[in-house]
């Protein structure tokens, strides 16, 4: 296997044992190939291919001009999916019609192709139908979609079709869908619906124009559990919230976003039909717990990022006071350089919350960095030590808590710190 885009000089230094071991998950074929989208070459073209169908959901960006590849998604109403299909190197965003009507043509003739070698496969044939294939794209925005490169590249991709899953594959398809990506993300939980084990595999892209207005980036979650569309969208939707709805790099929402869960049914649980029943409750916390490994994962890999971190706004009267004042401070330049620069300015901090027209008794306000106390009941603490502080600014990993005294609820928030390296990538990005 290629693994020339992880191993590039370019990439943070990583090894294939810092990953967990994903494996075979029934019901789901990976196919990776070259398009050659990208110069010098790489992989750049995933598909993953639903044998019998998948069950599925999907939330999709909130930004007022999307990409035509979610705008095809968003018309499909099959009952089961049969493929999803992404490329990178190119958004398919602004392109208009051309854009719109290069899906269609991969999308008839993807569907063609997977007929036959499901004909070829098979003794119970089934046609695979254009309307039940998804795309996922991912790039730069207004440049003309490589439609004839994608077509050129499918009878490769049937070819390579591999209906066993290892980590090594389950990883080259995480390469594949990256950008600016430094890592590949891939996560995985195992839990049961009842007494039948079930398996919960998840791989993302996601390093730049990172915010949530939905999924802030591509995110693909795949199980088999028998789990119906209707409540895959119902746990999808509750889960996203405090995960991939949770992290910002830039503040900025792509055009592209997209997380999907599909469910192939192949295990042999009870099937579930309502999101409130027992027995699917381990399933819902292994989901949400798969989701914040790869919003965490597309955030500590955020462009030119050196920290990761978590900022938790504690006791605040409202949900929404919490999380408003938590990204007032996840999304402030000033908090990230000061972090980039390992310069402990809380009076940044400060702003930022001040910032966020939250209505706050500021006589009763905590803030902490780490371990120390910085603000206790809206004053400097007396025994406040910044050398102290600064050493914890060195840490790669930092949390600041907020505790606003005024109420039950909270919000986490996780970010990345602005370096030289983010404005470097970003002049860079085309080149």
């Amino acid at each position: 296997m290629n693994f020339s885009n992880f191993f590039s000089k370019k990439n943070k230094n990583s090894k294939i044992s810092d990953f967990q071991d994903l494996d075979h998950l029934d019901g789901v074929a990976i196919s990776v190939v070259n398009a050659k989208l990208y110069n010098p070459p790489r992989d750049d073209l995933v598909l993953f291919y639903f044998r019998n169908g998948a069950n599925y959901a999907s939330v999709y960006t909130q930004s007022t001009i999307i990409s035509e590849n979610i705008k095809w998604n968003k018309q499909i109403n099959s009952k089961k999916i049969k493929a999803l299909l992404i490329n990178t190197r190119n958004a398919n965003a602004f392109t208009g019609k051309d854009g719109f009507q290069g899906l269609k043509d991969i999308a008839e003739e993807l569907s063609m192709q997977l007929s036959n070698k499901k004909k070829s496969d098979d003794e119970d044939y089934e046609k695979v139908k254009s309307k039940e294939i998804l795309f996922g794209c991912t790039g730069t925005i207004g440049e003309v979609f490589p439609t004839q490169k994608i077509m050129n590249s499918l009878p490769e991709l049937m070819n390579k079709i591999t209906y066993n899953q290892n980590k090594y594959l389950w990883m080259k398809a995480a390469l594949g869908i990256t950008t600016t990506d430094l890592v590949p993300k891939i996560a995985m939980e195992e839990c049961k619906i009842g007494n039948i084990n079930v398996k919960i595999y998840g791989v993302a892209k996601g390093s730049g124009m990172i915010y949530p207005n939905m999924a802030t980036t591509l995110g693909y979650i795949f199980t088999d559990a028998k789990i119906s569309s209707k409540i895959l969208k119902k746990l999808l939707k509750k889960n996203i919230e405090t995960t991939f709805n949770a992290i910002s790099c830039d503040g900025d929402t792509s055009t592209n976003d997209m997380v999907s869960l599909f469910a192939t049914g192949t295990a042999k649980n009870t099937i579930i039909n309502n999101i409130n029943d027992d027995r699917i409750t381990n399933f819902d916390n292994s989901l949400h717990d798969v989701l914040l490994n790869l919003a965490k994962r597309v955030t500590a890999d955020g462009e030119g990022a050196s920290k990761f971190i978590s900022i938790s706004v504690e006791n605040a009267k409202t949900d929404i006071d919490a999380k408003k004042i938590a990204f007032s401070i996840a999304n402030s330049p000033l908090v990230k350089t000061a972090f980039a620069g390992e310069d402990p300015n809380w009076g940044r901090i400060i702003m930022a919350i001040g910032k966020s027209q939250v209505q706050i008794n500021l006589n009763k306000i905590n803030i902490s960095i780490g371990d120390n106390k910085i603000i206790e009941k809206g004053e400097l603490v007396k025994d406040y030590n910044e050398t102290v502080l600064k050493e914890t600014m060195k840490n790669e990993k930092i949390d600041l808590k907020i505790d606003l005294k005024m109420g039950s609820k909270k919000f986490e928030v996780y970010t990345m710190d602005f370096t030289k390296k983010y404005i470097e990538i970003n002049s860079d990005y085309r080149s």
